[in-house]
């Protein structure tokens, strides 16, 4: 059984799925959420709303990373498990493989992006990313 227990969190439906799994399968590791603020996402934010929106880029993320880090801490106390939360800042992928390996993380739990019909097959570019270069375990929940 692993000891340090990383779970990708969003706020999504599959990312509650995953933390879910983890705090039932790995009850006696430490748990950890990660949020990754993706600058990215803040490129077409600034392009559909011009300078107003690129001043308050960041604080703005880091208010949603607030928000999803609580929905976590909850979801993990209605099942009666404590867990820490990290925000990082990158690209998604990199950031959860690069802390996992700064921080001696032993297994990653991470939710495939939902899509329907015959796409379900397919993983999420983040989730196929992780499970491709890392050099731990990594369980995706569908």
């Amino acid at each position: 059984m692993p000891d340090d227990v990383l779970i990708a969190f969003d706020g999504s439906p599959l990312s509650e799925r995953a933390l879910t799994y983890a705090i039932e399968n790995f009850s006696d590791a430490t748990l950890t959420t990660i949020y990754v603020i993706n600058p990215m996402e803040s490129v077409i934010d600034v392009e559909a709303g011009g300078l107003p929106v690129a001043d308050d880029w960041y604080d703005n993320a880091q208010a949603r990373a607030s928000k999803i880090h609580a929905t976590a801490t909850d979801l993990a106390a209605e099942h009666g498990s404590d867990l820490d939360t990290v925000t990082e800042v990158g690209k998604p992928a990199q950031a959860i493989l690069e802390y996992t390996e700064d921080h001696g993380i032993d297994q990653i739990v991470i939710g495939s992006h939902g899509r329907s019909g015959i796409d379900r097959a397919l993983l999420g570019s983040v989730a196929e990313t992780v499970a491709r270069r890392a050099r731990i375990p990594v369980t995706i929940i569908g």
